[in-house]
């Protein structure tokens, strides 16, 4: 796949809170598309709405960003820095008819709309200040500054080819006037975004279908000032396992609440780059695969369910492929809050490395791995239950036997099957009480694999203390 522009993609967030699993997807396959063809990714913070947008919310965003490895190409770039740009281009579109001033009140707005609404018709300005040939304009009230209107085309349509829904239409008779600046001269949204995408040169716009709405009027913007058009895809919703909208008060929606969950960036980011896009039937595929494939055409318009099964299973599968030096990165600050003590104790590695297979989430490999990195409390019911007369001579036997054993898994193993084989038991009447003796605990990988990283004087110990 070639194509004759540089492709130029921008993920553009407005910094009103963490980064939500559907800001990450478009992040995700803007990043990807750019990464395709060798393009361009652009970060751009839109944080014009000062009520609402903080620091906190901003370095979150970057937090995820950093988190899932998807990294940008030029910026972040912050609207709030870019104030005088945005009114070099609305005294521009003021002189050349593009835009005018209007005086209207919000109250007297307020009205038009009412009274637009009572009539039977759609809610919007009507064209006050609008300047035409041949009109009259009203006197100008000398209390009052105004905003700036676009001047949108009255007739005809607005289309574009939509690559994920297909053609879409709006006629401009469904779009008033909306104002670009404010009476303190701040740009407002729409305007803001139809700059930034013709001054960042973007070839195309990947955004969720909630902005379906502010196309048109964008694209008219653009159009205005004499701007090429890039192409737009807007992405269906991701919904919750209910089949109803993600929402942050009943779904851990923001991606940093998954890294905390003990989730793997490339799992999520497999995740997601399958809700709303795929390639065959391939489920599983890293980064690299996911850039060599990754097309506009294979986008659907139909909305994803989350799955946190499907999740779970891919992260397992994550795991296990991950080094387990990285894993033990990973794992050691959740260890350490939960009180583990490493003196002594096996490598962390060489645990996960026994562990990993059996568990989901770095949490429940922490967990798992506890056993290693805290004194045993076997239970007294448990040791009554398992430590009978039967079985006690044979863990002498195994104990004294320990002193000399070859320490690797395979002597191990061989040596319980002796032990066993000697006092005529059965595996978990040896196994059982070697567990609670070593660990605390009945269930835990395989015994001689288990012996093996505690160590020779760590084993001995433990079960001295209970023979």
């Amino acid at each position: 796949m070639t194509t004759a522009t540089p492709v130029r993609t921008r993920f553009a967030p407005s910094p009103t809170g963490f980064l939500h699993l559907g800001g990450a997807r478009t992040a995700l396959y803007s990043w990807a598309y750019a990464r395709h063809f060798g393009g361009t990714f652009v970060l751009r913070i839109e944080d014009t709405d000062l009520e609402r947008s903080t620091p906190e919310a901003v370095q979150a965003i970057l937090d995820g960003m950093k988190w899932l490895g998807l990294e940008h190409d030029e910026g972040p770039f912050y609207q709030m820095q870019r104030m005088d740009r945005y009114r070099e281009v609305v005294a521009q579109m003021l002189k050349e008819g593009t835009a005018y001033h209007c005086y209207s009140s919000p109250d007297e707005v307020q009205a038009m709309r009412d009274r637009a609404t009572a009539a039977g018709e759609k809610p919007r300005y009507d064209g006050t200040w609008r300047p035409e040939e041949g009109k009259t304009l009203p006197p100008v009230p000398a209390d009052r500054q105004p905003v700036v209107r676009f001047k949108n085309p009255l007739d005809g349509e607005v289309t574009w080819h939509d690559v994920v829904k297909g053609p879409i239409t709006i006629g401009n008779k469904e779009l008033d006037d909306l104002v670009i600046a404010r009476p303190d001269g701040t740009p407002t949204y729409n305007f803001c975004v139809a700059v930034d995408d013709w001054d960042m040169q973007i070839t195309h716009v990947l955004r969720g279908d909630d902005h379906v709405n502010n196309t048109p009027r964008q694209i008219n913007i653009l159009r205005a000032i004499g701007a090429p058009l890039p192409q737009y895809g807007h992405l269906p919703m991701i919904l919750g396992s209910d089949g109803a909208k993600l929402s942050k008060r009943r779904d851990a929606v923001s991606v940093i609440d998954y890294a905390d969950k003990g989730y793997l960036p490339e799992a999520m980011l497999n995740y997601l780059a399958r809700l709303g896009w795929s390639h065959g039937d391939d489920e599983i595929f890293s980064m690299a695969q996911l850039c060599e494939w990754f097309n506009l055409e294979s986008l659907t318009a139909s909305p994803a369910q989350f799955n946190m099964e499907k999740l779970a299973w891919l992260n397992n599968h994550w795991i296990k492929q991950a080094d387990n030096a990285r894993l033990a990165d990973l794992v050691q600050p959740r260890l350490q809050a939960a009180g583990a003590d490493f003196n002594g104790a096996p490598a962390l590695p060489l645990v996960l490395a026994l562990l990993k297979d059996r568990t989901n989430t770095l949490n429940e490999l922490a967990d798992a791995a506890m056993l290693f990195y805290r004194a045993p409390q076997p239970d007294a019911a448990l040791l009554a239950q398992h430590v009978t007369d039967a079985v006690k001579p044979a863990l002498a036997a195994f104990a004294e036997r320990l002193v000399t054993v070859e320490w690797s898994k395979e002597a191990l193993a061989a040596m319980i099957k002796e032990v066993l084989a000697a006092h005529g038991l059965k595996m978990p009447q040896l196994a059982m009480p070697l567990r609670l003796f070593v660990c605390g605990q009945l269930q835990t990988p395989a015994i001689d694999a288990v012996l093996q990283l505690f160590g020779r004087d760590t084993v001995a110990a433990r079960i001295a203390k209970f023979l």
